[in-house]
């Protein structure tokens, strides 16, 4: 089992390669949950994720011989950085193995840090095969993502971190996927004060962790499905969930929309960008998830920041759509002089903002003499839209809601 000095020997051995990285309260979350919420900043890690702790620690337990024989790793993308920048400094030569449809950056920025990047499989799961067999064929040393005590432990010193910063805190809520940060963790926080509470959280469409502590044995999923691609794991590590077993209080789940939720929310408030993976702790405070007093200090773990451009698009563009920002509507009118004039004249009585229109007289649907528009508009909430849409239906315009 993991032991408290386990952590702290790694900090040690972690130092001048990883950052500190800030721990800072949200009067913003602060405010809309009643908590006092902190965030832990940990996408301002060296190589943008929390994963560069273990990978350190563990490439700084090699021996000479398994140094010079090289290191090969499966990631979906954040270890997968990690190992290769920790790898290059200690100059030792490291191939990753990651999905074929991992995140163009992710990619471009591990082979940027030194390693050699293998594109394998539709998942993390088939990724590790290959890496394996590249173990095998190259006699290399495997590097874990999660299932190793070395690599347990460099995550770990996030809990000391914690704890250095905010020694009154109650709560500490932390992402899972394959479990070895927050068993870390939590043998981290549990060594230092037992009476703080740990709480794990996964998307509710790659829960196995969650799956696993409800039913006391691992649980393997067929298939994960997630925005959150940096805890889209199938199965939760051996060694994690004993320690999970015996040191995590809690385990709940978030959905794809309130992790988009809270991706856009730290975007527009806190000026953050983070992942899907680096979200969820917030999330599931956000989302009500996790059960809490409103007297007491929450840290939620962001723990990574290495999101997809495009991905980061389509999940603000969510954002928008689930807090009424945002609306595409789909009306009829006559095909006649003055009659899209007048349909954005009431738009614009009701104060939305006209993104796009799109006019179309060839549409099948409707009749000769008429012409099919589809708005795309700025609003200013659930309440707008109905208003808008109350509105336009009272002067005889016929609206069907596309997102």
């Amino acid at each position: 089992m993991l032991s408290f000095d386990d952590v702290f020997v790694a900090r040690d051995r972690i130092e001048g390669t990883v950052r500190q990285t800030p721990l800072e309260r949200s009067n913003t979350f602060s405010q809309r949950t009643g908590a006092d919420v902190r965030l832990k900043l940990e996408l301002f890690q060296r190589t943008g994720a929390f994963k560069l702790r273990g990978a350190t620690n563990r490439i700084k337990t090699l021996s000479e011989s398994e140094r010079e024989s090289g290191v090969v790793t499966a990631s979906a993308g954040n270890h997968a950085q990690g190992v290769a920048l920790a790898a290059s400094r200690a100059d030792v030569d490291s191939t990753i193995v990651m999905p074929e449809h991992a995140p163009i950056s992710k990619v471009d920025a591990t082979e940027g840090y030194g390693g050699t990047v293998v594109l394998h499989g539709q998942d993390y799961n088939e990724a590790q095969r290959r890496a394996h067999a590249i173990e095998r064929e190259e006699d290399r040393i495997y590097l874990h993502a999660f299932d190793d005590p070395a690599v347990m432990a460099g995550q770990g010193t996030i809990g000391l971190e914690i704890m250095d910063d905010c020694p009154e805190v109650d709560t500490v809520i932390v992402p899972i996927g394959g479990g070895g940060l927050i068993a870390g963790i939590a043998t981290a926080i549990k060594g230092l004060d037992p009476d703080v509470r740990v709480v794990g959280v996964q998307a509710s469409g790659a829960a196995s962790a969650a799956k696993s502590f409800e039913n006391n044995e691992i649980v393997e999923l067929d298939t994960v499905d997630t925005i959150a691609d940096g805890i889209a794991t199938r199965r939760i590590g051996e060694k994690p969930f004993e320690v999970i077993r015996e040191r995590v209080d809690s385990v709940v789940t978030v959905s794809d929309a309130e992790i988009a939720m809270a991706i856009s929310l730290l975007v527009e408030r806190s000026k953050i960008v983070v992942e899907g993976a680096g979200a969820t702790a917030l999330a599931a405070v956000l989302a009500g998830a996790v059960e809490y007093d409103t007297d007491e200090t929450i840290v939620s773990l962001l723990s990574g920041g290495n999101i997809d451009p495009n991905v980061l698009t389509t999940v603000l563009m969510r954002g928008l759509v689930q807090s009424g920002r945002y609306v595409k509507l789909k009306t009829v009118l006559k095909d006649r002089p003055g009659a899209l004039m007048d349909l954005t004249r009431i738009i614009a009585d009701n104060r939305a903002n006209v993104y796009g229109i799109q006019h179309d007289r060839t549409a099948r649907d409707i009749g000769m003499g008429s012409a099919e528009v589809v708005l795309d508009l700025e609003t200013r909430g659930p309440d707008h839209v109905d208003q808008l849409i109350d509105s336009l239906e009272e002067n005889g315009y016929p609206i069907e809601m596309l997102v």
